[in-house]
């Protein structure tokens, strides 16, 4: 049975869509006024994908000017959302595991734990651990939470979205992980756990039957 979870933050406690205008509208706007060295059928394609995809990810993947990422980054490192959030209706699922929890994201810090604040979740995890992406990576902040409380990582579950992050980074630390795939859009990717949505995580985590 798992009893240590290390979940992920953006698109897996909540999802960015249903809270758009609250955390895009200010970013849109900014980049509106930017040149961002790209046409504008990319600019809307990358305004979607920016949904689910990490804005420093997006930048390199649609080549956004260095000046443009300079100015957005500066904004992002010192935004605070300051309105509610809208948690998953798939949260209770997370809510229901017994054991200890851990919130692990990455972005820009000060962002990062204004989203945990308007979400009213704080009390639910035992600490909120942020991935200043600039400076390091999700890998790093496993292997340090784990030397940091002596946890056994074969008690450890990680939850989250990214393939290519949480999920990648666990199982190279040997970690089980279960990869929300709303969209099945990582179905050739490597997780021991996968869904749709969360109701199977108390049977991957071995608590069916609390």
């Amino acid at each position: 049975m798992k009893s240590i979870f290390f979940i992920d933050l953006d698109n897996t406690i909540y999802f960015t869509k249903p809270n758009a205008n609250i955390l895009m509208d200010d970013l849109y706007a900014l980049l509106d006024d930017l040149d961002l060295g790209i046409s504008e059928e990319d600019y809307e394609k990358a305004k979607k994908e920016m949904l689910r995809i990490p804005f420093l990810k997006l930048a390199e993947k649609y080549g956004f000017k260095a000046e443009a990422v300079e100015r957005a980054v500066e904004y992002l490192a010192n935004r605070e959302v300051t309105k509610p959030l809208i948690s998953s209706e798939d949260y209770q699922y997370i809510k229901a595991l017994e054991g200890r929890k851990f919130i692990v994201t990455a972005g820009f810090p000060k962002q990062q734990r204004s989203k945990v604040k308007m979400l009213g979740i704080a009390d639910d995890f035992e600490e909120v651990v942020v991935v200043d992406v600039t400076a390091s990576d999700k890998k790093a902040a496993f292997i340090s939470l784990i030397a940091k409380y002596n946890l056994n990582r074969e008690e450890i579950l990680i939850i989250g979205d990214d393939a290519d992050s949480e999920i990648k980074f666990g199982l190279e630390l040997g970690i089980e992980t279960f990869l929300l795939d709303p969209d099945e859009l990582h179905l050739a990717s490597e997780t021991t756990y996968r869904g749709i949505n969360l109701r199977k995580l108390a049977n991957a985590a071995g608590q069916a039957n609390i």
